[in-house]
């Protein structure tokens, strides 16, 4: 069982961010399971101009650290997506990530695979960034096993004390893991999108083979 976690501040090993990362990563290895960080900041992950060359052939025109980040997500069985608040939202090195993923979603490149999301703040908006990336972990077909949000400022003690809930949390993701856990509501969610995106996918054929070719090797058309 591989769990990879990955840290989108700027501040990278410094960071409070990290902490809480590799808290719920300490969790998922003593529950067995193979664990890696990387710190976006310390990659070269450029903003694309939506070229759809992903989506009509099946790889990255960019040649930076992005195609083998990609690859490593992908052989992941479960993510930890960590990124502290910045204006009310991911920080610039998350959101590129995201964006350079767009069809990671329309392939559901993540299904059958499980997630969970951390987020340090000043005073406000944690919870929001925890909600925004697990909702990307859903739109990527992965399951979302929970998240954690620390606003430090409101106390200076915040940090450690959420370090019992990061911990139970790598435990938590492993045991979703390992048992192939079902959420209803989640799963719900999945069908929904997979009925979305295949009118997607069937419609714009000639255009995007290679998403197609994913759905057909999925047995989600045929």
């Amino acid at each position: 069982m591989k769990i990879l976690g990955v840290n989108g501040s700027p501040r990278g090993e410094r960071s409070a961010t990290l902490r809480l990362i590799a808290t719920v990563l300490e969790g998922a290895k003593e529950n067995g399971a193979e664990v890696d960080v990387v710190n976006l900041i310390d990659l070269d992950i450029r903003f694309r101009n939506a070229c759809s060359a992903c989506f009509q052939e099946g790889r990255c025109a960019e040649d930076d650290d992005f195609p083998e980040l990609y690859a490593k997500i992908k052989a992941a069985d479960g993510l930890v997506l960590g990124s502290p608040v910045y204006i009310d939202h991911v920080t610039g090195q998350m959101k590129l990530l995201i964006d350079r993923m767009a069809d990671g979603i329309q392939c559901q490149a993540l299904t059958g695979k499980y997630g969970c999301s951390v987020s340090t703040s000043g005073d406000h908006a944690e919870q929001a960034v925890v909600t925004y990336l697990n909702h990307f972990l859903q739109m990527l077909g992965a399951t979302p096993v929970g998240g954690l949000g620390v606003a430090i400022r409101k106390d200076q003690n915040a940090l450690v004390r959420a370090e019992a809930d990061a911990h139970e949390l790598g435990k938590t993701l492993t045991e979703a893991i390992r048992t192939r856990r079902q959420y209803p509501e989640i799963e719900a969610f999945h069908r929904r999108f997979q009925e979305k995106f295949k009118a997607v996918i069937t419609g714009a054929k000639p255009e995007w083979p290679g998403d197609y070719e994913r759905w057909v090797d999925q047995a989600w058309v045929w």
